[in-house]
């Protein structure tokens, strides 16, 4: 379905048309609410290219070349063994296909067996419920709230905190 890969500068072309579409920034970083300039954009890739305290992998159709989003794990904490993860899937046309939930798995594993963490958390914004199901079936499990912490649609609203533990990681893969 997918392959995670690196990114290097020449994926940068797809975020220009991402990052300036509404449905597809909607529950995203809010620093991509602000991006907008092709300039703005390559500021911004250049500094996850740049950045050394995380991975950022590419979202790539398996056997093709077509980037669809990126995913990874930010602030990786080496003396707690633990990170936060993150996922955008830019290309709409894929929504809807499970590729998110692939993408999680894979992610899951690279964190807890290539990386050696023992917690991956995240954030999602409480109206994304396909979101948060998703990161439910993947086994996050519901830590607090940031209460109003969005603010989207002319109004606010939570973001959920969400964690797995690599002992309750390895108990789903190994049933």
């Amino acid at each position: 379905m997918i392959e995670l890969k690196s990114l290097n500068k020449l994926h940068v072309s797809p975020f220009y048309d991402w990052l300036n579409d509404e449905d597809s920034i909607k529950y995203s970083l809010s620093a991509f609410q602000k991006i907008n300039t092709k300039n703005e954009v390559d500021l911004w890739f250049h500094s996850v290219l740049e950045n050394k305290n995380g991975l950022n992998l590419g979202i790539f159709l398996q056997g093709s070349k077509q980037l669809i989003g990126y995913a990874g794990i930010c602030n990786i904490s080496s003396s707690n063994k633990s990170g936060e993860y993150f996922i955008f899937i830019g290309d709409k046309s894929v929504w809807g296909k499970g590729i998110g939930s692939e993408v999680t798995k894979q992610i899951l594993k690279i964190a807890f067996i290539e990386q050696g963490l023992n917690r991956l958390m995240l954030t999602v914004s409480e109206p994304n419920i396909g979101g948060v199901k998703a990161y439910q079936k993947a086994g996050f499990v519901s830590e607090g709230r940031y209460r109003q912490a969005c603010f989207r649609d002319g109004k606010f609203h939570d973001k959920l905190i969400m964690s797995v533990l690599k002992e309750d990681y390895l108990k789903t893969t190994q049933a």
